[in-house]
Formats: C-alpha cells, sequence, structure tokens
C-alpha cells in the first residue's frame, strides 16, 4: 500500500515515540510480552491519545496513520535486546475497518521487512468505539484471527459484548479490566467476578492477562485464581527506553516463592505429568495422520504455536470422522489451500503453569465435565499434560489428606488446618477476622447428661457454624468444645460477620435447651460437681465468641500474640452479658 500520509503527520510521527511495558509470567517473573503505548502526545499538540486518534480518525487518516505507527512500533521492538523472545502486544483502534484505503497484508511486510514471526504481534482489541453494521468487533476479531495473529480482548467485562465474544470467536488472551483488579484483596465480591472470568477463560484455553497491577497484595490474589499473566505499575512502569526491558524481574518471582500461604504445596504434580510430544499448527496434514498410525494408544495431542506455547489438543476421534467419511480423507489431506487445517481442527482445552496451585488445577477442571484434562506450561511454553484421570487421583489423594486432618466428630478441619491459617493470617497484609468459640458449662452438661449427649451438642453446634456463616469462613473444630472460624478481606462486610456471630451464640442458646430436662430448662440450671467435687448450680449451655480484627496495616501480627489475644478475651467474653468480646489488633 502506497502511504499517503500529509506530512504535517509524518512530522507528528516524528514527535511521538513509544513506551513499553512488560507482561510477566505471574508465577516465574519472566517476561512473556511488552506492550506498546504512544507517547510525547502532549510535545505533538493533543490533550490524549484519544484525541489524538479521534483527530486522524476524522479526518480518514486513521489506517496510513496507524500502518505508520506500526512501522515506528515494530522498528523500536527490535531494538530490544530479547525481542526474538517476546511478544508484541499492539493496540489497534477498532475504527480501522471504516476508512476507505484499508486494505489487507501491510502488517505481513512489515513483519517480513524485520524476520518476525506474525504470532509475535498481539493485537488488542478493546471496544471503547462501538461499531455497528459489518464493522463490529466479531468482524475486527475474525479478521486479524483469519490472518493467524494473536488477538488480545482489552479491558474486558466492562464493555459491549462481554462474554458474547467469548463465545462467538475465542480470543488468545484475555486482559481482565483493572476495575476487578483494584484492592481486590479488599473487596470478596470483586474476587469472585475476577476468579469467575480467569476459569472460564482458562477452560476455554485462553490465556489472561491481569492488567493494572499496583500492590502486592493485587498481584498475589492474581496468582491465587489462576491468571497466567501479569502487567502493571506494580511490575513496572512504560519506560521508552528499551535498554530497561529484563528477561526476568526477580523481584516478583522473590515476592510470589516467599508468599506461600495460599499454595497447597501437598502435591508434586510433576510425577503425574504425561510428556506427550506435540505437533506444530501448520503441520500437514498427511503427518498428523501418519503420527496417529505410529501412536494408536495416543487419544490426543497437544498443539503448539513457532513459540511452542500452546493452542489446544487435537483429538484421534476428529481425524478417524474425517478418514471415516465419504471423500474425507481427501479433503483432510487436500494442502491446496495455504490455511492451516489442523488449526482448524485443534480444540480449546485448559492451560494451567506448573506452579499453580493444585487446588485451582483441580476447580478448573471440575468446573468442565467435558475436560480430557489440561495443558501444563512451564514459563508459558508447553511442559506436558495432565490427564483427567491424573487430576481425579490427585482428588482422591487430597480428599484422604483432608480426611485425616478433620475432626471425626463434626467432620470440620481440625487443629493443622486451623494452625495453618493463623500462619496465614500472621504473614499476611490483609484484613482478618478471627474468632475463638467456647462452650460455657459443657463439662457440668456432659457429667449429668452424658457423653453421647455430649457429642450431641458438639455436633449441633458444627452444624450452626456451617449454616450460619458465608462460604468465605473458614470454620473448624480445635477439639472438645473449642472451635474456630476466620474469614480474609472483609473490609466492605465486617459488620455483617460480626451480627453472623451474634446470631450463633443466639441461635446455639436457644436451640440447646432441647437437651434439657423440661425440669432443668424451667429452673435455668443443673445441680453438678465442680472441679473441687462441690455441689453447685450450672446455668445452661450458652457460647462464648472472643473476636479479633487484624487490620491491613496491624503491626506485629505474630502467631504467639494472635493466640494470647484470643484466649485472653475468651475469658472476657464469658463475663460479658452478651456473650462477645471484640478487639482490634493495632
Amino acid at each position: 500500500m502506497e502511504n499517503k500520509l500529509p506530512q504535517e503527520w509524518h512530522e507528528n510521527l516524528k514527535i511521538l515515540d513509544i513506551a513499553f511495558q512488560p507482561i510477566l509470567n505471574i508465577h516465574t517473573g519472566k517476561i512473556f510480552a511488552v506492550e506498546a503505548l504512544l507517547r510525547n502526545y502532549l510535545e505533538a499538540g493533543f490533550e490524549s491519545i484519544f484525541s489524538l486518534f479521534d483527530e486522524v480518525y476524522k479526518k480518514n487518516l486513521l489506517y496510513s496513520f496507524d500502518l505508520e505507527l506500526r512501522k515506528k512500533t515494530i522498528q523500536k521492538f527490535t531494538e530490544i535486546e530479547i525481542y526474538q523472545d517476546l511478544k508484541l502486544f499492539y493496540n489497534l483502534d477498532n475504527r480501522l475497518f471504516e476508512m476507505p484505503d484499508f486494505t489487507q497484508g501491510n502488517t505481513r511486510k512489515i513483519l517480513l521487512e524485520h524476520n518476525i514471526k506474525k504470532d509475535t504481534i498481539c493485537f488488542e482489541i478493546s471496544e471503547r468505539h462501538k461499531l455497528d453494521g459489518i464493522h463490529n468487533m466479531q468482524t475486527i476479531m475474525q479478521h486479524y484471527k483469519n490472518e493467524n495473529y494473536c488477538i488480545a480482548i482489552d479491558d474486558f467485562g466492562v464493555g459491549y459484548s462481554g462474554y458474547k465474544l467469548l463465545h462467538d470467536i475465542k480470543p488468545d488472551i484475555l486482559k481482565i479490566d483493572r476495575f476487578f483488579l483494584q484492592d481486590v484483596h479488599k473487596h470478596p465480591k470483586k474476587k469472585v467476578m475476577l476468579k469467575s472470568i480467569t476459569h472460564l477463560a482458562v477452560q476455554l484455553g485462553i490465556q489472561v492477562v491481569a492488567e493494572g497491577v499496583e500492590t502486592e497484595e493485587e498481584l498475589l490474589v492474581c496468582r491465587d485464581v489462576g491468571c497466567h499473566l501479569v502487567q502493571g505499575y506494580f511490575i513496572q512502569r512504560p519506560t521508552t527506553d528499551v535498554c530497561k526491558i529484563k528477561p526476568y524481574y526477580s523481584e516478583i518471582s522473590d515476592i510470589v516463592n516467599r508468599d506461600q500461604r495460599f499454595m497447597d504445596k501437598g502435591y508434586e504434580i510433576r510425577s503425574y505429568i504425561v510428556k506427550i510430544p506435540t505437533l506444530y499448527v501448520k503441520t500437514k496434514m498427511s503427518t498428523v495422520i501418519e503420527y496417529f498410525k505410529k501412536h494408536q494408544e495416543s487419544t490426543i495431542i497437544p498443539i503448539v504455536n513457532s513459540h511452542y506455547e500452546p493452542v489446544g489438543i487435537l483429538q484421534d476421534t476428529q481425524i478417524k470422522d474425517f478418514l471415516y467419511s465419504p471423500y474425507g480423507r481427501s479433503l483432510l489431506l487436500n494442502d491446496a489451500s495455504t490455511k492451516s487445517k489442523l488449526k482448524n481442527l485443534t480444540h480449546p482445552c485448559a492451560i494451567a503453569d506448573i506452579n499453580s496451585d493444585i487446588s485451582t488445577i483441580i476447580e478448573l477442571f471440575s468446573n468442565n465435565s467435558e475436560s480430557l484434562g489440561i495443558i501444563i506450561t512451564k514459563d508459558s511454553e508447553y511442559y506436558g499434560f495432565l490427564s483427567a484421570r491424573a487430576i481425579i487421583t490427585i482428588m482422591n489423594e487430597q480428599n484422604l489428606l483432608f480426611a485425616r486432618e478433620q475432626n471425626p466428630l463434626t467432620k470440620l478441619p481440625g487443629n493443622t488446618m486451623i494452625e495453618k491459617y493463623i500462619f496465614e493470617a500472621s504473614t499476611s497484609k490483609e484484613t482478618y477476622l478471627l474468632c475463638y468459640f467456647d462452650l460455657d458449662n459443657f463439662k457440668a452438661f456432659n457429667d449429668v447428661y452424658g457423653f453421647r449427649n455430649g457429642d450431641r451438642v458438639i455436633q449441633l453446634f458444627a452444624d450452626i457454624l456451617r449454616k450460619a456463616l458465608p462460604q468465605e469462613f473458614f470454620k473448624a473444630h480445635i477439639g472438645g468444645d473449642d472451635f474456630f472460624t476466620g474469614v480474609k478481606n472483609l473490609v466492605e462486610d465486617k459488620d455483617k460477620y460480626i451480627k453472623d456471630i451474634k446470631n450463633i451464640v443466639e441461635k446455639f442458646t436457644n436451640d440447646v435447651r432441647a437437651f434439657y430436662s423440661q425440669d432443668d430448662r424451667e429452673r435455668g440450671y443443673i445441680l453438678s460437681k465442680d472441679r473441687d467435687s462441690n455441689k453447685k448450680e450450672f446455668p445452661l449451655l450458652s457460647v462464648s465468641a472472643s473476636i479479633l480484627m487484624i487490620h491491613e496495616n496491624s503491626k506485629n501480627r505474630s502467631i504467639e500474640k494472635i493466640n494470647n489475644i484470643l484466649s485472653i478475651q475468651k475469658k472476657v467474653a464469658k463475663d460479658e452479658f452478651s456473650h462477645i468480646s471484640l478487639s482490634c489488633m493495632i
């Protein structure tokens, strides 16, 4: 295409500069890509990047300008020392298709000049400008997918089409909007939405970028819910100096490795991973058929691109359907088309990093009834395959481990998991609410009514605990008549959670009366011996709750200090009329 961009815009291009912001593997800190961002727009006389693009759009110069900007961006990208190992994320204005001079194939020519592979470029498409008719998001995405470019949806979750785009045209990458990430560690609702979006994308074989991460807490939540990649000021601000782009960001990997609070290290998944040989996405179908002939035991083949990144899986049934249908073999082996038949036959498959929490992997698998397994990557490259059978085996082993660690009477987590939870709270920077429950006058009840009825009372309280507290609460049985609960990220719901605990105290006190004889209920006490074997009146059963609030800025939140406060408060709670004591750690 002959570019007819007016000279004044060529002058503007000389003023404009390109900054790059790294996109990292969230588990290892290894750089995966850089996003190109426009700079010096003020010096060129524009209030914002958006006003600049609005101006070239109004003058019908958007495509011509963008093409020159691509040349400038790709040229500077090649100045990064490690550019051959990176992807380049390039933002597209979705109004390009409206331009009268739009033509195909120009990006490919630029890449050929620099000897850059097509799948190095990832076009970011957002819905900032809603288009009607043929010029819609689906058309734009389909165009670049047909050209075999990597496609990313930017600002996902706040656009017009949302999930419909994931259904109609599967992008390669999803960049979750900053709205869902900002202070996500403080807002349970945001975390639920972030997790939901992430897991849906992963199950469709889409890589997820947590974009706009600005704090360590946000980074760790994104890691926990299963995001593959991370970008934001906490990693590095955009820089026009290509020398500042590094292969590894050790400060990020150090944080992830240091913070093991939420990672279940009880399993080493490497022993379950099968190293199934891969095929390149542009492999000829004759080679694919020969592969299945030689490896008749194989039911799937992982498919990768030129960067050895997984694209999906090919199932043997898909090949057999062709081979056993009329003219199917001829259609399959017809290589006249430049389009990759193998890519069209490739089936989406969930992808998880080898460092992912095993509980995340299990959840990804469990949420998809048709899943054959999960592709495992290492530093974004294919590493192996975790089959459905292997994941089920891991799940069974995890259930056995959980059964060993739970209280046999109430089936609630026991002391080992309680200790782990308090350790998490002591090393975290998040807000926690911890509560220690102790049944009042339980020994006297046991002595009069027997251990079997005592066990029934314990089970009653455990059932109330399960039903009265929301799912996000950790609920556990210390042993005997002592229980423990905890919840984190409670900024929005603090008062509600405290009210839930008060309701537990009231409900147990009322419901437990049914375990007494009518005479004891009417008297309001029972006669039993105290620890010195003296006859004494004991009030009916109740429960005391010692509540401790730990704020994100709380200092010296050691395990010893947490346990001491809860223990001291337990005694205070027993003397309170409400049977509840509450304090905050400063």
